[in-house]
């Protein structure tokens, strides 16, 4: 990042918390994001602020080089992008009223989620967008992405075949494809406009190895299809009707000792969330249900909160899992 941009050079210093300030100095990129989000909505100081005083440096240095990867994505749309972030806290809250009330996620089928929003482009664009910003400004996010780097990436056999279902954004499909101990990197999407829009992306991440991204449905894989050392899965499950079918599926492409890498929210609504979790063991009893072993498992509450109150309150925590199949 150019040393012209700084950390908070364009934001009124009575605006967010002197302590933050000095954390942003060594993260001039993550400090620039916060700067614009925070200036183009100033009802999000308080948050923010708090999310960053209280966070780690590696967490800090995490967010400054994902913050470095969300502005070659977001390119000269960055205005778009710090409007989405609004856009899906508006409908988070829309949401959280709805799941307090009645006690339950609002959509129920694909067919509801498709009619209301996938195939709503606007509405989608600027989802896409808030939630892209999300891997940063949100903790359980960011959490989750430093337990794949750290626990499930490193721990993959030697020139391990990856495949990723869903990989949207491209962060974590990036990550394998930049990981000189990986073979052969796949992507299956079931749209093929996601998959285009996939390809753009990890063309701006600078991705210049060899990797597939395809159009494919998992529920449709065969054994035609290949099996894959280690898979990814993340924030797919409570999307879908049937996530025990799709659990089977995942195991049936892993080979013998094969790796998947599961993050799914429990207590989280959404405008697209189907599969509702209470809590982190019940992700873990399904996980095992269907014949998988539990190696490492990390629990992320929602942004500012202990785990202990996200447990209490019924607030979002992020469950991340790192499951393996019966063999070597």
């Amino acid at each position: 990042m150019s040393s012209s941009v700084k950390p908070t050079s364009d934001l009124d210093r009575k605006s967010i918390d002197p302590t933050v300030q000095e954390t942003f100095l060594p993260f001039d990129t993550l400090g620039h994001l916060v700067s614009r989000q925070c200036l183009a909505s100033p009802r999000h100081i308080g948050f923010l602020s708090r999310r960053f005083r209280n966070a780690e440096i590696a967490d800090l240095r995490l967010c400054d080089e994902l913050a470095r990867q969300i502005l070659a994505l977001a390119g000269d749309e960055l205005p778009a992008y710090i409007e989405g972030y609004d856009f899906i806290c508006d409908i988070q809250v829309e949401e959280e009223i709805f799941f307090r009330r009645h006690n339950t996620y609002r959509l129920k089928t694909v067919r509801e989620a498709i009619a209301e929003v996938y195939s709503n482009r606007a509405y989608m664009r600027s989802y896409m967008h808030g939630l892209l910003m999300s891997q940063i400004f949100w903790s359980n996010h960011s959490s989750c992405m430093r337990f794949y780097i750290e626990e499930f990436l490193p721990r993959n056999r030697e020139r391990y075949d990856f495949l990723e279902v869903g990989p949207g954004h491209g962060l974590l499909f990036n990550r394998a494809a930049s990981d000189g101990r990986a073979g052969s990197i796949t992507g299956w999407d079931l749209s093929p406009a996601s998959v285009e829009e996939s390809k753009d992306a990890l063309r701006r991440l600078n991705v210049s190895r060899d990797y597939r991204l395809e159009a494919r449905n998992l529920f449709d894989a065969t054994a035609e299809d290949g099996r894959f050392d280690a898979i990814v899965f993340s924030e797919v499950l409570e999307h879908l009707e049937e996530p025990v079918q799709a659990l089977q599926k995942i195991r049936a492409l892993l080979r013998p000792g094969g790796r998947v890498y599961i993050n799914v929210p429990v207590n989280s609504p959404a405008p697209d969330h189907l599969f509702l979790i209470r809590s982190p063991e019940e992700v873990l009893a399904l996980v095992e249900s269907q014949g998988f072993r539990i190696e490492r498992t990390g629990f992320f509450p929602a942004t500012n909160y202990s785990l202990a109150a996200a447990r209490k309150h019924k607030l979002t925590i992020s469950v991340c899992v790192v499951a393996v199949t019966p063999g070597d």
